[in-house]
């Protein structure tokens, strides 16, 4: 039931819960997209640009109609078929029914080796990217007695029918006319457990141990009634996840060191971490760095708390998506409860999110004055240091996420800065509103960078560059030197934290240079093949 969704279907129509219609047989490209234009025929009405566009992210393959099958069909189950391979060693593909814009709820339970049972309460996971969570709430808040009944019972059912004992969560998709499907169990605790272990005063950790020590659901206190009557006083929970990747750039991976850190405390509020200042964030590993939760007496005071407790969190010396979070938990599509799996698609980003996150002219000057001076001398030890000039202000060269500009070296402004900062070898991390955001001295003038930048910006004569938008694994090469491209064509496929992302054309013309191998690590920014325009 966890892995093999072949087996939650089995497992959940012996049951008699609902599932989704799907294709398990082993079928080749011509059957896939037969049973695809089958299966999509049935499919609900209602808007698709955003799971389409989700064909070329971590995550389900999605299709809609026959028509657009044939040209991108092979390429898209080769890349389904890499990932699962990497993940699971298996590399067999499941065709199933899409669900349009359903919500996920999931229910947790215990159960112990004589068959007993109980449910917990049900969670909303329906803030998500790329089919993973952001933000985790119980009760949820748009789920009424009557559904909750139906979901607690169906989650009971189909734990007891195929004798679970431990905790475990039962998944479930919900759409808007009440009916749910039974998405898949989870046979551990998951990363949000503690907003249910908030709400109900129970230790879920403790509970799993003693049930594996053979404990009974009697011994450990865990009694349905009792549970009952704690969720209805035991107020609200909700959770972010502190992720290591780059909101503001299609929530790319990120990697880097850990320089700095600070987390939130008060009443109501919860942070499970799993790094430290000064470690290293690597792009082998899953990006979550953290979970911030908040507790109230009601949803109100729950999200408000999490909403202060984002504010006073700092991470810096790498990209996170804190000030990503920071803006998602005061939205009214978030705040209204009646969030989906894809309203974080439609939501963000904003369309004056490009303004309100520009780097503030103040930032560039507390970035200058902080690079002007060695970090091992005194701004008064050497008068000549960082930009100086005769008869004139400092000036030095300053470059933070893409741009470079001159900016003038003044002196401290009065009283306390209003950046955190922490200076790291020849980088000043900065954090703006929540994202640290690394400002260096420019590079020295360079014809041939120059000559590139140029024609990537006017795609008119000279060569455009192809850079990796985010750290990884050359996975796949698509092109090679002299392949005439055009514009939007694959170039490379780079792999980081178990997402794949394909790099494109920026604009038509030859390949000139392949700069990159299969399995090369490649950082941010770097260049990956350049095309002559």
């Amino acid at each position: 039931m966890t892995s093999n969704p072949m087996v939650a279907v089995i497992c959940g129509s012996r049951s008699d819960l609902p599932v989704l219609k799907g294709c398990f047989d082993v079928l080749d490209e011509y059957a896939i997209a037969w049973e695809a234009s089958v299966i999509s025929a049935h499919r609900q009405p209602g808007a698709l640009a955003t799971y389409v566009r989700e064909a070329e992210a971590r995550g389900v393959r999605i299709f809609v109609g026959a028509a657009g099958m044939a040209a991108h069909l092979p390429g898209v189950l080769a890349t389904a078929r890499r990932e699962a391979r990497a993940a699971f060693g298996d590399d067999r593909l499941i065709l199933e029914r899409l669900l349009e814009g359903p919500r996920h709820f999931e229910v947790q339970v215990l159960f112990d080796a004589r068959g007993n049972g109980v449910h917990l309460g049900e969670r909303d996971c329906s803030v998500q990217r790329r089919h993973q969570k952001v933000l985790e709430e119980t009760p949820a808040p748009s789920v009424d007695d009557a559904l909750r009944a139906r979901l607690t019972d169906a989650a009971l059912r189909l734990a007891g029918r195929v004798g679970y004992r431990s905790a475990g969560t039962c998944e479930f998709l919900v759409d808007d006319r009440g009916r749910f499907y039974f998405l898949e169990m989870n046979t551990r605790l998951q990363v949000e457990h503690p907003v249910t272990e908030l709400v109900t005063g129970r230790d879920l950790v403790a509970d799993q141990l003693r049930i594996a020590a053979g404990e009974t659901l009697h011994a450990i206190g865990a009694d349905q009634a009792a549970i009952d009557r704690t969720l209805g006083t035991g107020g609200h929970a909700v959770e972010a996840r502190v992720y290591a990747e780059d909101a503001e750039n299609g929530f790319l991976p990120a990697i880097g060191r850990v320089e700095e850190l600070l987390w939130p405390s008060g009443a109501g509020i919860r942070v499970d971490a799993g790094i430290e200042a000064g470690i290293e964030i690597g792009q082998r590993f899953d990006p979550m760095l953290a979970k911030v939760i908040a507790h109230g007496r009601d949803r109100g005071e729950a999200y408000a708390r999490l909403a202060r407790a984002l504010d006073d969190t700092t991470v810096l010396g790498l990209t996170t998506n804190l000030r990503f979070l920071r803006w998602l938990v005061r939205q009214p599509a978030v705040l209204d409860g009646q969030a989906r799996i894809d309203t974080l698609d439609r939501i963000w980003p904003p369309d004056d999110w490009a303004e309100r996150a520009a780097i503030p002219e103040d930032a560039w000057s507390a970035a200058a004055r902080l690079l002007s001076t060695p970090p091992d001398v005194q701004p008064s030890a050497d008068p000549f240091a960082g930009g100086w000039r005769i008869n004139g202000p400092a000036v030095v060269r300053v470059s933070a996420d893409g741009e470079e500009r001159a900016v003038t070296v003044g002196p401290p402004a009065a009283g306390p800065e209003d950046f955190a900062s922490v200076r790291s070898a020849d980088s000043v991390h900065l954090d703006l509103a929540g994202r640290s955001t690394a400002f260096r001295l420019a590079a020295p003038p360079d014809v041939d960078r120059a000559a590139r930048a140029a024609a990537a910006h006017h795609h008119a004569g000279g060569s455009a560059s192809v850079v990796a938008p985010m750290p990884g694994t050359v996975l796949a090469l698509h092109v090679a030197a002299g392949d005439v491209v055009t514009a939007g064509d694959p170039i490379a496929t780079l792999e980081a934290m178990k997402m794949e992302h394909v790099v494109a054309a920026p604009a038509a013309g030859r390949v000139a240079e392949l700069l990159v191998h299969l399995a090369d690590q490649v950082t941010r920014s770097q260049l990956l093949a350049t095309i002559e325009v």
